[in-house]
C-alpha cells in the first residue's frame, strides 16, 4: 500500500483496498472496510465499525464512525455505512447508530458535505444532497434525495427533509419538511415551492405546475388541509406522481408527533 502516509496509523483488522490514499497522522481502528478509490486527508480519525463504498474524499480532520452522543450508548457494537462518491469537507462527523433505532447510520451516494457539517447518529441520508457548512442534523433524521441545506442549519431530531427541499441558511427546524418546498426561518416554515431547483433538476414544466397549484391550495388557500389534499388527489384532476407525493408526506407528518412523522415510530426515547 504505497498510498499510506508513514505516519498514519493503521489497525491490522482494517480491511484497505490497495487503492487508497490515506494522509498524514490519519488512524484507522479494527472493523473499517474502505473500498477502491477512497482519498482520505490527514489527521482523519475512523475508530472503527465503518464501511465505506468507493471514490468518496475525506478532507483534513474529518471524524468519521465516531460513537453517537447518546447518554444511553453502552459501547455497542452500532455502525456507519457510507455510499459512493461522497465529499466530506474538513471537520465533518459522522457518527455511528445506536440499539434505539436501526443501529446503523446511513449516508448514499454523490453527497456533498461541507467543512464543519455533523450527521447525528442513526440518521440517514439518501443521494445527492448537499449539506453547506456547519449544518447540524439530530440523531434519527432522514435527509431525502436531492435536498439542500443552507450554511448552520439546525435539525431536531426524527426530523424528515423531503426530496428537492431546500432550506435556507441560519434555519431552525423542528418538524418535518416537506418534499419540492423552499423552508426557512427560526422555526423553518415552508415559503415556497422550489420551482429553481426543480428547474435543475430536469422536471417538467407540466410537473411544476401541478406542484405549484399545490402549493397554492395548501398554503396559500382558503381550504383545510383535509379539504385541500381531497381536491388534489380527486380523480378528476389525475395527479402526477409528485403531487401524490407531497400529499402522503403532509399526511405522515400530520399524522405524526409534534408536526415529526418519524416521532411517532419511535420505541424509547432518542437522544
Amino acid at each position: 500500500m504505497t498510498n499510506i502516509h508513514p505516519t498514519a496509523i493503521i489497525d491490522k483488522g482494517a480491511e484497505i483496498d490497495q487503492s487508497v490514499t490515506i494522509g498524514p497522522y490519519t488512524t484507522i481502528g479494527p472493523d473499517v472496510q474502505i473500498a477502491s478509490g477512497n482519498v482520505i486527508g490527514p489527521y482523519c480519525h475512523i475508530p472503527g465499525h465503518t464501511t465505506i463504498g468507493r471514490d468518496n474524499k475525506f478532507l483534513a480532520y474529518c471524524s468519521v464512525g465516531t460513537p453517537p452522543q447518546d447518554v444511553g450508548y453502552k459501547d455497542e457494537p452500532t455502525r456507519l455505512t457510507i455510499g459512493d462518491n461522497n465529499t466530506f469537507k474538513e471537520f465533518v462527523t459522522l457518527n455511528r447508530g445506536t440499539i434505539k433505532d436501526r443501529q446503523e447510520t446511513v449516508i448514499g451516494n454523490n453527497n456533498y458535505l461541507m467543512a464543519y457539517a455533523h450527521v447525528g447518529h442513526d440518521s440517514v441520508l439518501g443521494n445527492n444532497i448537499i449539506m453547506a457548512n456547519a449544518v447540524q442534523l439530530g440523531g434519527h433524521v432522514h435527509v431525502e434525495d436531492y435536498a439542500a441545506l443552507g450554511g448552520m442549519v439546525g435539525v431536531h431530531h426524527l426530523v424528515t427533509i423531503g426530496a428537492h427541499a431546500f432550506i435556507g441558511g441560519i434555519a431552525r427546524v423542528i418538524q418535518d419538511v416537506p418534499p419540492y418546498m423552499i423552508a426557512e426561518g427560526h422555526p423553518a416554515k415552508v415559503r415556497a415551492l422550489n420551482v429553481i431547483g426543480l428547474e435543475r433538476r430536469g422536471f417538467s414544466e407540466e410537473v411544476i405546475n401541478a406542484l405549484e397549484e399545490a402549493y397554492k391550495l395548501i398554503w396559500r388557500g382558503k381550504m383545510t388541509a383535509v379539504e385541500a389534499f381531497q381536491k388534489l388527489l380527486s380523480p378528476e384532476k389525475n395527479p402526477c406522481k409528485e403531487v401524490q407525493y407531497l400529499v402522503k408526506s403532509l399526511q405522515n407528518t400530520r399524522d405524526g408527533k409534534h408536526g415529526r412523522y418519524r416521532e411517532s415510530l419511535r420505541k424509547v426515547p432518542a437522544r
